[in-house]
């Protein structure tokens, strides 16, 4: 223990240093502290959280393929090489910007739950929360429709290219980056019990550590099929069969029938302004328009004026993040089930109303959603690439909680999503559990548009911190003045603790709890303190950033998360 004491002392004082300043001494824009430089390339741009994956969309692009064609290319690559946060098992969203059409294209890719599973059999189980992990939370894998959905109207080489690079990479090995080592290392004890995952995801039990070559032929094998035979090869054919027949063995309830029936849905994006620009998000059954709401609540106030990390500006978001996520707990869900009223919900005038419930001197501690009239009307991945013709894509995906279920069908190579543990075992509930019906979504992509011309491709990674990092990239940017690279390495804030949309927590009674990460005054934490504010230190809830800029003297910028191994490059 004393041979620890010097590494402790220094991080220590690390911590004081940049928790009394959020700028680092050593950046010539003075701005608050950047790990890097943002990058910039006249052709096209791709920024993922792995490397390698960014790598392979650039050369799909070089090859003659579109933005589309690179973020499935992408993709498939994540799957493989960062299976911690996603991989084909999972669900699948995005906003695409065609340059043809000069409009934006939304794609719902989420499953469905099982037809044959029913609230029913969760009660007879004496069952109050669906299961994390194991075969009760799966739900219908959406991520390969999503490719060939979308590269059917915005693709231009074949998917048999697309997929070719992840193919080889699984066969041959790659080496595996530091921050997915350290979370694949975490899961192994967890999901190592569900059949299927010790043989197809660890090294002799083991997780492979940083640098470690890992394969997974499995995959590549799966990847071949699909390349051969399409969509239905996953859907309707053998890979299908041998899902519907794992789970009957394993006391779960996916079937072939359940895959066969499978389709996304594009959709219709949906804005708010904020300082002269145009946030789009999905709408429900994801969280999208949860930022949406925030910036509303947020325009009102002169951020600028208090400064980036002041009491004041930390406070305000906080606060509007209350109000939103409200609403999201009580009007958020599968809108075939039970429709949201957006249109009100994401209104200025609403806005107006629900304000006059922020104090700036005390922190609210319970709030109750808004009643809005109907009108006329926690692991992830998230990459972004633009192409030489201007097209635009915001993906994201993910198998939910890490690596899923942890429920690996033999011979197949990849792990099924848990996102059905976000059904609420609940009578009436919005979000209660129905065969057939598509659980609340927290994985959301987004994008941003200056005058009707596309600006920004973004996206943050993580739970219900991904409302919450949309509208801090832009605050930062907009109202802070802070560059691509800079708006994401700023230190974040996150508030936990409000209802949720699955009914698994009480409804916040105490305010919830205000994490900062290193690097906010602490005369600031005083302040929020005497507010009323809860505030503690959280290591790691922060989410995971990329974005691409449309570069106003021509071609792009780019950006990547400094808390993942991801890499933003161009030519």
């Amino acid at each position: 223990m004393p041979r620890l004491l010097p590494t402790l002392l220094a991080t220590a004082l690390l911590a004081l240093s940049l928790s009394t300043t959020a700028s680092a001494a050593d950046r010539i824009t003075g701005h608050p502290f950047a790990t890097r430089s943002e990058v910039h390339a006249p052709h096209a741009m791709a920024a993922t959280s792995h490397p390698l994956a960014t790598q392979i969309a650039l050369d799909t692009m070089k090859a003659g393929g579109s933005a589309v064609d690179a973020a499935i290319a992408a993709n498939a690559a994540l799957g493989l090489m960062e299976p911690t946060g996603n991989g084909i098992g999972g669900d699948l969203f995005a906003i695409i910007w065609d340059p043809k059409t000069k409009r934006l294209y939304g794609y719902d890719g989420s499953g469905r739950s099982p037809r044959s599973l029913t609230l029913a059999e969760f009660q007879r189980r004496g069952l109050t929360d669906i299961p994390s992990h194991g075969p009760l939370p799966v739900t219908v894998p959406g991520t390969v429709d999503g490719w060939f959905a979308l590269h059917g109207r915005f693709g231009r080489r074949t998917m048999a290219d697309n997929l070719a690079p992840t193919i080889r990479y699984a066969r041959e090995g790659h080496p595996v980056h530091e921050v997915i080592a350290y979370y694949w290392d975490r899961s192994v004890p967890r999901l190592g019990k569900w059949p299927g995952f010790t043989e197809q995801f660890t090294i002799q039990g083991r997780a492979p550590r940083t640098g470690e070559t890992w394969r997974n032929p499995n995959l590549a094998n799966t990847l071949q099929a699909i390349s051969d035979g399409g969509r239905d090869a996953f859907y309707k054919g053998d890979i299908a069969r041998v899902i519907g027949d794992y789970f009957a063995a394993n006391d779960g309830f996916l079937a072939y029938e359940d895959l066969a029936s499978h389709t996304g849905n594009w959709v219709e994006p949906v804005s708010t302004s904020y300082r002269g620009v145009e946030l789009w998000e999905l709408p429900p059954s994801g969280q999208g328009i949860a930022a949406l709401q925030i910036l509303n609540l947020l325009e009102p106030y002169d951020l600028k004026s208090y400064g980036f990390g002041s009491p004041e500006h930390v406070h305000l978001f906080v606060e509007a993040k209350k109000l939103a996520f409200a609403d999201r707990a009580r009007w958020y869900a599968d809108p075939e089930f039970h429709p949201a009223p957006v249109a009100k919900l994401i209104s200025k005038d609403y806005a107006r109303e629900r304000g006059a419930l922020i104090s700036m001197d005390t922190a609210l501690r319970e709030v109750q959603p808004g009643t809005p009239r109907q009108l006329d009307e926690g692991d992830t991945i998230y990459l972004t690439t633009a192409d030489a013709d201007g097209m635009m894509v915001s993906l994201i995906q993910s198998n939910y909680r890490g690596m899923g279920s942890g429920m690996a069908p033999p011979g197949l190579g990849f792990i099924l999503q848990d996102r059905g543990e976000q059904f609420v075992l609940q009578e009436g509930h919005p979000n209660s559990f129905a065969p057939g019906k598509r659980p609340f979504h927290t994985i959301i992509p987004a994008f941003a548009t200056k005058d009707g011309e596309p600006w920004l491709a973004f996206g943050v990674m993580g739970g219900a911190m991904q409302p919450q990092g949309h509208a801090q990239i832009l605050i930062n940017m907009l109202d802070f003045g802070m560059n691509l690279q800079e708006a994401g390495d700023a230190p974040r804030i996150q508030h936990d603790g409000s209802t949720e949309p699955t009914g698994q927590n009480t409804a916040m009674t105490d305010g919830g709890e205000v994490d900062l990460e290193t690097g906010f005054p602490y005369e600031t934490v005083r302040a929020l303190m005497q507010k009323g504010h809860s505030v503690r230190f959280s290591h790691g809830p922060y989410g995971g950033y990329q974005a691409i800029m449309k570069n106003p003297y021509g071609g792009w910028t780019g950006a990547s998360e400094s808390r993942k191994d991801g890499q933003a490059a161009g030519y």
